[in-house]
């Protein structure tokens, strides 16, 4: 007999959809059953194969303030250890989880490593702006005076102690966001030109909610200090970084194989111990009765549509999406359908370019190092550069050229404007033709290229989001649904946030707690960081 006395339905089978899979096997007898529209796990932490060369969608640093998040990562994937002394002598200590381990950094492909573990990887990220690299985030050093020149550092500086003295009490936008924490001449400088490439709208439409979900407490003091810190404290390769702002960490775990890697693991688990997981296979109407979500609807590979009930249902996709299945099985309030039509997303390509070299190099000659590159160039429209050998040298095809440069090309667009419905062939050029204009490589260096969409990628903190509490109090309403993850709960959550919405929701269910602020309240109230998990 089946130990299941109950079945979850769960659309969508990201990090969210897998990680509350996990959760109920592990702490209840409930049977998980995900629908993933796509034929691909991890959403958009999947990782895309394209002949040898592994691509990282967005990119994914696996570093969080959540312990159980690191120690749920490192169950899944172990980190990479050095067998041989001398191996070992090259290595830093790494302290974690109460047991230290030498474990490389940046180390190049070794083919006797176990193919599924997790790698320590050191971080750079650089703006390039007027055609320089500066430091993300800013630092007061000698290249950014260098690079900035002395009169516009004195306008920074005036303008941040301006902002400091005489704040925007009341924050409006996100414009006001950024002056009140970093002035305004350093906000024009670094930061409303990649912002408005992002969205797509003026910093001025988006709410400072976004600012809040993402800068957090980041400012040019704490920067500094970290900088200062940093300078005087010995590098011991530690994990350990819970006093730091999440955009200033120094270090990161990273699957051998890209963020995919993992969560090709961990479905395997899950359908070990007795899930199921549907592929091509979107959820086309979600059926409901009084206060409770009672099935939903599934069009199959072939095309027909599948009925299937639950016990509990666990939501990943988009809320705009989610009402409207909803309105197929009974009405939904017509305030409820204006503001979740008025609902904005933005969403992302991917242009993988791989390059014979790159023309711009370090100062010592080598490569350069930057896991990102942030474009604040007005006068094109990438928005980053991942260079996807420093995120894992084994993204690479082995096969290649050991000089060979893999990047990603970051464009963020409306899915059906111009640039979505560009030709593959158009936009491989177009992307190669950026790339010469802000003088990192030449055209003629492209030796293979491929394209990337992915919509829905960033759930927009404008449009009709004002009003997003009228969709939350209708959806409260239906006991077991449970939305999680960023989509499902219109949220610019990171991976980590994902991960402990639906753990929260599977222990809300385990403790029979009836509402769900507590996994709202997620990436929200900075101090859920701190929190030590018993």
């Amino acid at each position: 007999m089946s130990r299941f006395k109950k079945k979850a339905l769960i659309i969508g089978a990201g990090p969210a959809g897998l990680t509350a899979a996990y959760e109920l096997l592990q702490k209840t007898d409930i049977q998980p059953v995900i629908f993933e529209a796509s034929g691909a796990i991890g959403g958009l932490s999947q990782t895309v194969n394209y002949k040898g060369n592994r691509m990282d969608i967005g990119g994914h640093r696996f570093f969080s303030k959540s312990d159980r998040v690191m120690n749920w990562w490192l169950q899944m994937l172990p980190l990479q250890r050095m067998e041989s002394q001398e191996a070992m002598d090259g290595a830093v200590p790494i302290t974690y989880r109460n047991s230290t381990r030498n474990v490389p950094i940046n180390e190049g492909p070794d083919p006797d490593t176990t193919e599924r573990v997790m790698l320590i990887r050191r971080r750079l990220s650089r703006i390039l702006y007027l055609r320089k690299l500066f430091d993300y985030p800013i630092r007061l050093s000698q290249n950014t005076v260098r690079n900035l020149g002395l009169v516009r550092m004195i306008k920074i500086g005036l303008s941040y102690f301006q902002a400091r003295l005489f704040p925007i009490k009341d924050e409006q936008s996100l414009e006001d966001f950024y002056i009140n924490r970093f002035g305004r001449e350093l906000y024009l400088t670094f930061f409303k030109s990649y912002t408005e490439k992002v969205w797509g709208v003026s910093t001025q439409q988006i709410k400072p909610d976004w600012g809040a979900q993402r800068v957090k407490g980041l400012s040019i003091s704490k920067a500094i200090s970290h900088a200062l810190r940093t300078r005087l404290q010995r590098d011991d390769g530690s994990l350990a970084q819970k006093q730091t702002e999440t955009s200033l960490i120094e270090r990161f775990m990273y699957p051998k194989l890209g963020p995919g890697q993992l969560w090709e693991s961990v479905a395997e688990q899950v359908q070990q111990q007795g899930a199921e997981i549907h592929f091509n296979a979107p959820v086309v109407g979600v059926q409901h009765d009084g206060d409770q979500v009672i099935g939903v609807q599934v069009r199959n590979s072939t095309g027909e549509i599948e009925t299937h009930t639950g016990d509990v249902v666990f939501s990943t996709m988009p809320i705009k999406e989610l009402i409207q299945q909803m309105h197929h099985s009974a009405p939904v309030p017509k305030d409820v359908q204006e503001v979740a039509n008025g609902l904005v997303y933005r969403d992302f390509i991917t242009v993988g370019l791989l390059l014979n070299r790159l023309t711009r190099t370090e100062h010592d000659g080598h490569a350069l190092r930057d896991n990102w590159i942030y474009v604040q160039e007005p006068d094109v429209q990438v928005g980053r550069i991942q260079i996807f050998n420093n995120w894992s040298p084994y993204l690479v095809n082995p096969a290649n050229d050991p000089d060979n440069i893999w990047l990603g090309l970051e464009y963020f667009c409306n899915e059906g404007d111009a640039l979505w419905q560009m030709p593959d062939a158009q936009l491989i050029q177009f992307a190669a033709g950026e790339l010469a204009q802000i003088k990192l490589a030449l055209a003629s260096d492209v030796l293979d290229a491929t394209v990337i969409r992915m919509p829905k990628t960033y759930p927009g903190y404008f449009g009709s989001y004002e009003r997003f509490s009228v969709i939350q109090d209708y959806l409260e309403r239906f006991e077991n649904l449970f939305l999680i993850g960023r989509n499902g709960m219109h949220r610019y959550n990171n991976q980590d946030h994902s991960m402990l919405t639906a753990m929260t929701a599977v222990e809300n269910i385990v403790n029979g707690v009836r509402g769900k602020s507590n996994i709202w309240s997620i990436n929200v109230e900075q101090d859920y960081h701190e929190e030590k998990d018993s």
